[in-house]
């Protein structure tokens, strides 16, 4: 029997840009926020748009 790949799809929540101030996590605060109210948030660099960007992964429908 063949393997069956999982497929995820990947929401982004928004974007934030990567010149932030210093000391200053926006986007892992907000990544936080959304973790706390149960939604699986998680922060990722865009290196083209050189932004950090907070996405959320959820199973693709079948």
């Amino acid at each position: 029997m063949p393997d069956q790949a999982t497929h995820t799809v990947r929401t982004v929540l928004k974007r934030f840009p990567a010149a932030g101030p210093y000391g200053s996590w926006p986007a892992d605060e907000y990544a936080a926020q959304k973790q706390a109210q149960g939604q699986p948030a998680r922060v990722v660099m865009d290196l083209h748009a050189d932004d950090f960007l907070v996405i959320a992964d959820s199973p693709a429908p079948h």
